[in-house]
């Protein structure tokens, strides 16, 4: 159960979050024996070895009567800084979570201590050390049950979470009414066509190539009851890996009676160019063969597409 401790860490005035554990800290673990010594020393503070993590040097820096310069008498302070920095280019910049622990040796488990809200801590060249000035009070350490002090010795810990940018990404922009975005494709001798499903020739919106794919008789659950219509990308066109294009379109069968076209308006993320997106069920046989419709006129029929928006990277 984590409980939230009301000290700050490094005066910032964020909370501190401590709970319990069984691991020990992954990245690096520091035992001080004869730890009550060290509170009786002039020195004010006490550096750990050098570690590696996330391909950077780190150490840890104990004040065993806390740093002078926060007004913390009476309780350990404990940081996180980086070393080696000469060796890092001009301007650097790391940015990390940490979360530190006291090892309770009667308990065989591990107290965490870390920011409550989970912040993000930057270092860089004009603060290269990180951590909480009331770590742990003198009472807290010294009290014999909380099992921290055991034969004077004491264990500290840390692990250091380094969040390193990749530098990926990309940019998207969606362009409305894009030019030349209307296809229409005109379909003599319609009855003739036998073939399960037949395509359109290719058109150009936005410097990418589309076609209509059409099924006479149906596809999918429009099968034997529906004309089926899906708009696809062509045949040449690719996306690269994970990436999709976004499409805002309408599919329409002309009315060449009465314009009252029949038509449907789809937005689709497209990824595959093998598969296009439509309506298995977009227009009752019925309905296209009923001559009062107008939809098929002298076995002549009209399909048209019209992309409202479409996605380019840029």
């Amino acid at each position: 159960m984590e409980v939230v401790h009301p000290l700050s860490a490094d005066n910032d005035g964020t909370g501190i979050i401590q709970s319990t554990r069984d691991l020990p800290p992954a990245h690096y673990t520091f035992q001080i024996k004869n730890f009550p010594k060290l509170l009786g020393m002039e020195e004010e503070k006490c550096n750990s070895g050098e570690f590696e993590v996330g391909g950077y040097q780190w150490r840890l820096v104990l004040y065993p009567n806390g740093k002078n310069n926060s007004n913390v008498n009476g309780h350990i302070s404990l940081y996180l800084a980086i070393v080696a920095t000469n060796d890092l280019p001009l301007g650097w910049e790391v940015n990390v979570h940490i979360r530190f622990f006291v090892f309770d040796q009667i308990q065989d488990k591990y107290m965490s201590i870390q920011d409550a809200s989970g912040k993000v801590r930057r270092f860089h060249k004009l603060k290269t050390q990180w951590g909480f000035d009331q770590l742990l009070s003198h009472d807290t350490l010294n009290d014999s049950s909380n099992g921290y002090l055991v034969d004077d010795t004491c264990v500290f810990g840390v692990e250091v979470f380094v969040i390193k940018c990749m530098g990926k990404g990309e940019s998207l922009s969606i362009i409305n009414e894009p030019q030349s975005n209307y296809f229409t494709w005109r379909i003599d001798n319609y009855t003739d066509m036998k073939a399960e499903v037949h395509y359109s020739e290719h058109f150009t919106v936005e410097g990418r190539r589309w076609k209509l794919r059409l099924y006479p008789k149906g596809y999918g659950t429009g099968a034997g009851t529906y004309l089926s219509l899906y708009l696809a990308l062509g045949d040449s066109e690719t996306l690269p890996p994970n990436k999709k294009l976004c499409a805002k379109y309408k599919l329409r069968i002309r009315d060449q009676i009465h314009g009252n076209h029949h038509e449907e308006t789809v937005d689709h993320w497209f990824s595959d160019p093998r598969i296009g997106n439509g309506l298995h069920e977009f227009l009752s046989l019925r309905d296209l063969k009923d001559a009062s419709k107008g939809y098929l006129v002298r076995d002549g029929l009209f399909i048209e597409c019209k992309i409202y928006a479409i996605s380019i990277p840029f």
